[in-house]
């Protein structure tokens, strides 16, 4: 990077700010600052959604599996990630919505407390958050590796200047400025990609182009969809974790829902977002594909690639630019993570825990604590990171793919199960057994198991056996030992109505989880 590559990357990162004391003016309580208001018009939900969707470990961990397998990172990845959002937009996204325009909650997961208890609601909670600060970590360190490459600042120095930007912007202006830097964020995006994606095709005309670059040894197998350990079961089990997490399963994207003015816009916001996801992804990772042809990385797992072919292509100012496309992805998923953990710590694990909170943590003293919680999250999760690369964790794709895949659906299943007519017998029993049942697959399949298999168990097993098992004892217990109830029914029936339905008018009155907790008390 030279000084035009600093200028371009310091200029962003003042944006950033600038965009988030812009917000600061749009916020003045805490259904504003985790919902939005519900003002916010499809169009642009459906970009945050979208952009809050990935992160740097695009252009590292699946960087690394485009190097080395080929388009099997975009058929096991974004395409399930595109078509688990397109069956969402009818079946959860305008479900999520009424939340907030009938239940008048502020987390996601404040509804639970009614559907099944405040046990349920604790356990599913705490997992959440433990989970994510885990998640967010390996996209702090996935940004500082990347900036390492460029810059050569040291993995803790990248994941401290990042963090910290990210705090200031997110934590002033709530999920307004998470939602107008996200499209600050698409648009240089989509500069930074389409010029790099031109730099790579002007790049093969002595492989053939586009079209002849298959034949090369170097990209032999690489035409294949599924190939390696992302095989068919890879494919299915990842499409079922991402139609619950991408829809309202980790949280962040079920803001994206809420904070639309009614459920037809989730829908048409949840719609846009798929779109983006299938048909933006090819033109991101199709330099990915062929960089063996231009590059060698110099990692094993192929995760610098990305980098050192932005390095050798781009001229410096545009090469500044897709840098700072590397730091929208993650910004804007972490800078989401953080409103939405806040969210469920301050509506939903603090009322539970202190009587104080529950009484004292209304208008400004509600929106204070929601701004500490988000620096004390993104706090955390930047000390974890500096551990992504331990023994522990191994390396940021085994992060992404074994730890957050597999742990999802354990913990996804009974929130977003539970909005649905079909499983409302399905109570308490079924959604603790389901969640305590499905960690306990993924520690025996990763671990225990794992230690006495050679090879191990497949990475497709890995991800796929703990959200059977949460799936089917979900299901099982629901109709062994039914749990639904009146109270119970009668919420369901409220956010599973339309809105000029008969169950809006008549629907019985819920009693709030958090009486009095704030000014957007649950009706």
């Amino acid at each position: 990077m030279n000084s035009l590559d600093w200028a371009v990357l310091i200029g962003y990162f003042g944006i950033m700010v600038a965009i988030g004391v812009w917000s600061h003016k749009r916020v003045d309580n805490v259904s504003d600052f985790f919902t939005a208001g519900g003002k916010m018009p499809w169009w642009l939900s459906g970009i945050s959604h979208h952009m809050s969707g990935y992160s740097a470990v695009m252009f590292t961990g699946y960087a690394g599996i485009a190097y080395t397998y080929g388009v099997t990172s975009f058929v096991t990845w974004s395409f399930p990630i595109a078509l688990g959002i397109a069956i969402g937009a009818k079946l959860f996204a305008p479900r999520i919505n009424r939340l907030r325009s009938r239940l008048h909650v502020a987390s996601p997961l404040e509804y639970l407390k009614n559907r099944y208890n405040l046990g349920t609601q604790q356990a599913l909670a705490w997992s959440g958050m433990l989970l994510k600060i885990v998640d967010v970590a390996a996209k702090w360190a996935a940004i500082a590796t990347l900036l390492s490459v460029f810059t050569g600042v040291s993995i803790n120095q990248g994941i401290l200047i990042t963090g910290v930007i990210t705090a200031i912007y997110c934590t002033i202006g709530g999920l307004w400025a998470d939602a107008l830097t996200e499209l600050g964020q698409f648009v240089i995006q989509l500069i930074a990609g389409v010029a790099m994606f031109v730099a790579v095709v002007s790049k093969l005309g002595p492989f053939g182009g586009i079209f002849g670059v298959w034949d090369e040894p170097e990209l032999a197998g690489h035409g294949k969809p599924l190939v390696g350990p992302y095989g068919t079961v890879f494919l299915l089990a990842f499409l079922f974790i991402k139609l619950f997490e991408y829809n309202g399963g980790m949280l962040n994207q079920a803001q994206r829902y809420m904070a639309t003015g009614s459920p037809r816009e989730a829908t048409r916001s949840a719609r846009l977002s798929a779109i983006l996801w299938l048909v933006w992804p090819v033109v991101l990772f199709f330099p990915m594909w062929v960089s063996p042809l231009l590059v060698k990385a110099q990692k094993p797992d192929g995760s610098d690639s990305y980098g050192l072919m932005t390095e050798q292509l781009l001229p410096h100012g545009l090469l500044g630019l897709v840098i700072v496309g590397f730091f929208s992805h993650t910004m804007a998923m972490c800078s989401s993570d953080a409103n939405a953990i806040a969210a469920v710590f301050t509506r939903d694990v603090a009322p539970a825990i202190s009587k104080k909170a529950k009484e004292q943590w209304t208008g400004n003293k509600g929106l204070l604590a929601a701004r500490l919680t988000t620096v004390i999250f993104l706090g955390l999760s930047m000390a974890v990171a500096t551990q992504v690369n331990s023994p522990t964790f191994k390396d940021i794709i085994t992060v992404v793919i074994k730890w957050v895949a597999g742990l999802m659906g354990p913990i996804a299943i009974p929130m977003m199960l539970g909005l649905l007519r079909t499983f409302r017998k399905s109570g308490p029993t079924a959604a603790l057994t389901s969640w305590a049942m499905g960690l306990l697959a993924f520690w025996l399949v990763n671990y225990p198991i794992s230690w006495n298999v050679e090879g191990g168990v497949p990475l497709q097993y890995q991800v796929s056996i703990p959200l059977a098992v949460s799936l089917v004892l979900y299901i099982v217990i629901g109709f062994v030992k039914p749990e639904d109830t009146p109270e119970r029914d009668a919420l369901i029936e409220r956010l599973n109505t339309d809105d000029d339905g008969p169950g809006e008018a008549g629907a019985a009155a819920i009693p709030s989880p958090a009486a009095a907790q704030d000014d957007v008390p649950l009706r």
